[in-house]
């Protein structure tokens, strides 16, 4: 960056043939003009100026070296501008890691809503839970569900999602329903494997909370995956409320121990860097005004 403006310098002299004209028309200091050109002549190697009392002229590698800089500096600004231009208006490739269940039942009526909004930007939607690696990947964000491990990423929240226990009537009727959270001990529990401390739940009814670790023959990445299974009666999960409306509905699932409510999953997004292109800040920052508006006004989904 240093050698750029040095070469900006020079070329404001060239310019103008005179260090007199060129401090004039961009207000640095004759002085200041003298000594970076003479750091710029002693870097490169070669005189650029011919310099007497009377006027100021390029020598030949100096006007070979003109010639190039004009090229070098204009494109430089260019790029700056192409920058700036992508900073302020949102466009280009969204590319964007999301876990297929939360996107699918959670995040797309916000994507459509997105998109509509923002016509100029595209989409590259990978749907995976695998954790992607922002800085060597070609992933502008990550979406990701549960407590994030300390890293170098930057974890911004965009909704928390109350979750409660649900199981299908066949598990019920089969194991009975425990009265008291103590129970869940002894109940086959499908756990989220990824989410942090996924072998113990913790329960609020007031201002009593109750902790305890639960087990069963399930421990799984997927939400999902839960969901299914324990339609499908294989135990007891704890799943976020506004994922098992159409089970609650059809009946596939009922809530257990409805006293009580578990602690709710964070979402978060991911990036690697704060300074970020317009694209992938306005979808963070629609995502933040929107998700956890929708989820507190219990007007999901939206499409």
């Amino acid at each position: 960056m240093q050698l750029l403006n040095d070469m900006e310098l020079f070329l404001e002299v060239g310019k103008a043939m005179s260090f007199r004209g060129a401090s004039a028309a961009i207000g640095v200091p004759i002085s200041t003009l003298s000594r970076r050109i003479s750091r710029l002549e002693k870097h490169i190697g070669l005189r650029l100026f011919n310099r007497t009392t009377r006027k100021v002229e390029l020598t030949e590698a100096g006007q070979a070296y003109f010639e190039r800089c004009e090229r070098i500096v204009e494109d430089a600004r260019l790029a700056h501008e192409h920058l700036r231009e992508m900073l302020d208006r949102p466009n280009g490739v969204l590319r964007a890691s999301l876990p297929v269940d939360l996107a699918v039942d959670f995040l797309a009526p916000l994507i459509g809503q997105f998109a509509r909004d923002y016509p100029e930007i595209r989409f590259e939607l990978d749907l995976t839970p695998r954790r992607v690696d922002l800085v060597s990947d070609p992933v502008d964000v990550a979406i990701r569900m549960g407590p994030q491990p300390d890293s170098n990423l930057i974890a911004r929240q965009i909704a928390s999602l109350p979750c409660c226990l649900y199981a299908s009537p066949r598990y019920l009727e089969r194991n009975g329903a425990p009265a008291h959270p103590d129970e869940l001990a002894e109940h086959e529990c499908l756990r989220m494997s990824a989410a942090g401390n996924g072998g113990a739940w913790a329960l609020r009814r007031g201002d009593e909370v109750a902790t305890m670790a639960v087990s069963g023959r399930f421990s799984l990445n997927s939400i999902g995956m839960i969901r299914r299974l324990a339609g499908l009666g294989m135990g007891i999960a704890r799943l976020p409320s506004l994922l098992v409306a159409a089970d609650l509905a059809s009946g596939t699932l009922q809530r257990v121990l409805p006293e009580w409510t578990a602690s709710a999953v964070p979402a978060y997004a991911l990036t690697h860097t704060r300074l970020l292109p317009a694209k992938t800040q306005r979808f963070i920052d629609f995502l933040q005004a929107h998700a956890q508006r929708a989820v507190d006004d219990g007007h999901w989904p939206l499409a």
